[in-house]
């Protein structure tokens, strides 16, 4: 007979069932398995639920029982069918990896014309601060076509749910824009409401993630990678600004007095925002130096 069953939850039915079948001991051909929820990813995995399942382990009899039987033989005299060992497979031993033209680390170089190590969109305006990966994104030969409008009504969608459950009371107020240097048009996304400051984070880090989420969620349901920019009452476009005339005020006391400035350390984004200010200055030059949280932005006298 078989027992009461017990209950078992994973990210996934498959899952569920996995850990059930491992926890018994017991293959799937030995349990019956009831399916109680197949649970919920929420939104961006906020509020999801776990799938659960039950598994009983069905009655010796039942798990044991032979298949029927040629005429004249009996479950006793059934012979069990032997598979003969596979001789184990032993990989080659691979030599020593060599490091390639991509990873090779080059000698020191004597001092060249300034080369600028941050990365610099060419289809992107000041504002976007996305992760490398997402630049490098693949679109999917089954993308789908939507016109500005129906993205604006989803990302709009997405972002408010997002804000929403993360207990803000605020408003999305989109807007479309022309990126510089002949890019892609951008869809703004700009959060507006009361006390919506921690949306924001240390060095606006909080809300990189949220744009990161956004436009994660829209490139899985149309398979297309889209320019979407994520604000909190103006944030960035005030950021832009301060870095902008901060940069231009260091160049000049760079130019006048011939000796270099060092900024305070500075994530990728804004450190791209103080290059791109003084790309075509004609006195001074920016390099960048550090590594981590810890790398910022030089100003140098051109001589």
């Amino acid at each position: 007979m078989a027992d009461s069953g017990q209950e078992f939850s994973g990210r996934s039915v498959d899952e569920a069932i996995a850990e059930g079948l491992a926890k018994l001991g017991i293959r799937s051909d030995q349990a019956d398995i009831e399916v109680l929820s197949r649970g919920s990813r929420g939104i961006f995995g906020l509020g999801s639920e776990p799938a659960r399942v039950r598994i009983n382990r069905r009655s010796t009899t039942a798990t044991t029982q032979a298949p029927k039987q040629t005429q004249g033989a009996t479950p006793a005299q059934a012979p069990i069918p032997q598979v003969p060992a596979q001789p184990a497979v032993t990989a080659p031993t691979q030599p020593p990896a060599t490091p390639d033209a991509a990873t090779a680390v080059a000698p020191s170089q004597p001092a060249q014309a300034p080369v600028v190590e941050e990365k610099r969109s060419s289809r992107t305006n000041l504002l976007d601060d996305d992760e490398e990966e997402f630049e490098q994104a693949q679109e999917s030969e089954h993308a789908t076509v939507v016109t500005e409008e129906e993205l604006t009504a989803m990302a709009v969608e997405l972002l408010g749910q997002l804000v929403q459950k993360m207990g803000f009371d605020a408003q999305v107020v989109p807007s479309w824009h022309d990126a510089d240097d002949n890019g892609e048009r951008f869809l703004l996304l700009n959060i507006h409401g009361q006390d919506v400051s921690p949306l924001i984070g240390r060095r606006g880090e909080t809300l990189a993630s949220i744009q990161y989420l956004v436009r994660l969620m829209i490139n899985q349901r149309i398979k297309r990678w889209k320019n979407i920019i994520v604000d909190v009452e103006q944030y960035k476009e005030r950021r832009v600004n301060q870095l902008t005339q901060l940069a231009k005020r260091m160049a000049d006391q760079v130019a006048q007095s011939g000796r270099a400035v060092s900024l305070e350390p500075m994530p990728a984004n804004e450190r791209r925002i103080v290059h791109l200010a003084l790309r075509d200055h004609a006195t001074v030059y920016t390099q960048s130096s550090g590594e981590g949280e810890r790398r910022k932005v030089h100003i140098v006298a051109r001589t």
